[in-house]
């Protein structure tokens, strides 16, 4: 009797948009020589995260929104499976249709069958960061079809020469109003050539050019915030009413959604609708939200698609500490207060995600070992600040150094090569920090950093591995002695506590009881000069 393997299910990871296309550290490199990209962004982001700020401070209970909204993430990717199910089942008895895609390739082929069906050239879309993931626009075109944008931010990077979207919310934040207006004057047909460039004047020539569009075409891409399992409903939010437009008036809707976007409830999307439009644009609620739950006779799209896209999406579930990527809302919180992502600006990140998300999202849907992944990890200096403003509480620090591990340990895999230099550093660190002895030995040599340090009292340069630090900043030079060495000076008679031995902490922090009030009462007198108050064991 013969025995077939059947194995584990084999991870497959997406393709499309979201691969670095050359090392972080050489783009951003270029990027920051550009002092007009840098001077938008830095305008850009400080403006959108001073208004977040202001909006999320009047919520007593943010953190309890945060705190929820996490949760619910946490449950929805415990429970994928059921809830993409139910979904299916609510969406299509109400008179939709759904299609499975297991990568960016098969979800374009869908669309463009379904597009090619209704027998038509051209078709509008609202912004989709699914549809970027893909390469859908570029796919079409190549098959004689033109995707025409209707956001005004996609708009300006569609009219632009071999221009990409560098922010997940503003797509053109690397474009301030001049260069919009160059753009609007060379690409949009009819044109004022005297268009200046106020906002309210480019707006009108967008919305000119684009009110035909809305009436005449017959079919709509749209992407989706969020897909709700248990009534089969589907949920956008924006500020133009673009989107409004392609989901009334065309009678085909195609909608591209990735598989973690489903939420349990109804109940669960009003914790979102409170999360995202603050997080995102600084509002206390978004202009425009549009719902739409299967077809209506004689009311919006009669033909309704939803594309369910994997596209690496499992293989990031299944990585434990990697799969709270999955929890995104796509609100650009953390580039927003990255300083990396303000320096350097979204185009370095190479995929459709840029920025802390697309450092940590990217590698997991492309894989880390694919084209350039590996060094979107080390695109951070860990600063934290992207955790702190993530409305869903995604650890991005946490993540970052988790797949930098895993960067690791993919180059060891994939060839034996004798140890690096690095390999060379950790393994004497590892020595060095686990014996006291020799750390002892090493700080004697303190006092020798002088002979480098030199008259400056820094160390400017250093060689190898560890010069990349001193290409940018100095080293402070290191102090006289150790603190272990102070230590022993200043108290010589100090008994050594025995290995093993257990320190009583009651009677610890009874001894140190009231060392905070007399810190407190020395900085006020520091500050007003005034006699410090005596407690109980300065009496």
């Amino acid at each position: 009797m013969s025995v077939t393997q059947l194995g584990m299910p084999q991870v497959r990871h997406g393709v499309g948009n979201i691969f670095e296309t050359e090392p972080f550290p050489k783009y951003a490199e270029r990027e920051l020589k550009n002092e007009q990209l840098r001077a938008n962004l830095g305008f850009a982001t400080h403006k959108i995260r001073d208004k977040r700020a202001a909006v999320t401070g009047e919520l007593p209970d943010w953190q309890d929104l945060r705190t929820a909204g996490s949760m619910i993430k946490q449950k929805v990717m415990a429970n994928l499976d059921t809830y993409l199910e139910e979904f299916e089942r609510n969406f299509t008895a109400r008179g939709g249709h759904v299609h499975w895609a297991r990568d960016a390739h098969e979800a374009n082929e869908i669309a463009l069958k379904l597009i090619q069906a209704e027998g038509v050239d051209e078709i509008i879309k609202i912004k989709s960061m699914a549809t970027a993931e893909s390469g859908l626009n570029e796919y079409l075109e190549e098959n004689g079809i033109n995707a025409i944008e209707t956001d005004l931010a996609e708009e300006i990077v569609q009219l632009g020469d071999n221009d990409r979207p560098s922010h997940i919310l503003v797509p053109a934040i690397h474009r301030n109003r001049t260069e919009i207006r160059d753009i609007f004057r060379k690409k949009i047909e009819g044109v004022d050539p005297n268009l200046s460039d106020d906002p309210a004047e480019l707006a009108e020539a967008s919305r000119f050019r684009l009110r035909e569009k809305f009436l005449s075409t017959k079919v709509a891409v749209s992407g989706v915030n969020f897909g709700i399992a248990d009534t089969g409903t589907m949920t956008i939010v924006e500020s133009e009413g673009n989107g409004r437009m392609c989901l009334t008036l065309p009678e085909t809707l195609i909608t591209f959604m990735g598989i973690e976007k489903i939420l349990p409830t109804v109940e669960d999307y009003e914790v979102f609708l409170q999360l995202l439009p603050r997080s995102s644009t600084g509002e206390r609620m978004n202009p425009y939200t549009s719902t739409w739950t299967g077809v209506t006779p004689g009311d919006g799209p009669q033909n309704l698609h939803v594309i369910l896209m994997d596209n690496g999406r499992t293989a990031a579930l299944a990585d434990e500490v990697g799969r709270q990527a999955l929890h995104c809302i796509r609100c650009s919180a953390c580039m927003n207060v990255c300083p990396v992502y303000e320096r350097a600006g979204g185009h370095a990140y190479g995929s459709t995600y840029p920025g802390p998300i697309g450092a940590i999202l990217s590698p997991q849907l492309g894989g880390i070992e694919n084209e350039f992944n590996s060094t979107l990890p080390y695109a951070s200096s860990l600063c934290g600040a992207c955790y702190d403003a993530c409305p869903v509480k995604i650890n991005i620090p946490e993540v970052l150094v988790h797949l930098r591990g895993k960067d690791i340990d993919a180059k060891k895999a994939k060839k034996k090569q004798i140890p690096t230099e690095m390999d060379g550093l950790m393994f004497g660190a590892k020595k060095l920090f686990s014996s006291g002895k020799l750390m002892a030995l090493a700080e004697k040599g303190l006092p020798m950093s002088k002979l480098v340090t030199g008259k400056d009292h820094k160390i400017s340069k250093l060689p190898g591995l560890v010069g990349g630090w001193t290409d940018y900043r100095d080293i402070p030079e290191p102090p006289a002695q150790s603190f272990r060495n102070w230590y022993k000076k200043e108290r010589p008679s100090e008994t050594k506590r025995v290995a093993g031995e257990r320190v009583d902490i009651d009677a610890l922090i009874a001894q140190n009881k009231n060392k905070v009030a007399e810190a407190h009462a020395a900085a006020e007198v520091a500050a007003t000069d005034k006699p410090a108050p005596k407690t109980e064991e300065t009496k």
